[in-house]
């Protein structure tokens, strides 16, 4: 490798590390949806308008994919995404992606059961209330990671 080559490649990687520690960088973003699920694509449209890099895939077999990550059948929700080392189940709103994202607990991902009215991607109410539940690594039970409550005021 001639030494420019070598220095060029050695700047790059630099460039991309310092843009992900600072977080100047998008985290991508990968969410599985049914192809006409509209609160699905209302999901991913905040997502990618709060900065993350979001690939949108379209699929007639969440199923498969939510096996493949272990999400637990009660813990399902509406459509599918991975984060870097974990995934996010159903209508989880953009506050809880971001504390996961900042704090990494040994968590393999968080999940909105159902389809909770108020919750993002289905309309914004105030007097929205749901929980997000975290799901540990290993054994054990889900837990509440975050309440939803109505806002006050």
């Amino acid at each position: 490798m001639h030494r420019r080559s070598f220095v060029a490649m050695a700047s790059s990687a630099l460039v991309l590390l310092a843009g992900r520690a600072y977080g100047t960088l998008p985290t991508e973003m990968t969410i599985y949806k049914d192809p006409t699920c509209g609160c699905c694509q209302a999901w991913a449209k905040a997502m990618a308008a709060a900065g993350y890099s979001v690939d949108v895939r379209d699929t007639g077999d969440l199923a498969t994919i939510k096996a493949r990550l272990s999400v637990p059948a009660d813990m399902e929700g509406c459509h599918t995404a991975v984060v870097e080392e974990y995934y996010l189940e159903g209508h989880v709103p953009l506050e809880a992606v971001q504390r996961l994202l900042r704090e990494r607990p040994s968590l393999r991902g968080l999940a909105v059961p159902g389809m909770p009215p108020g919750s993002l991607g289905m309309g914004d109410d105030p007097q929205a209330s749901y929980d997000v539940y975290a799901i540990p690594s290993g054994t054990g039970a889900p837990y509440v990671f975050m309440e939803i409550r109505p806002r006050k005021g």
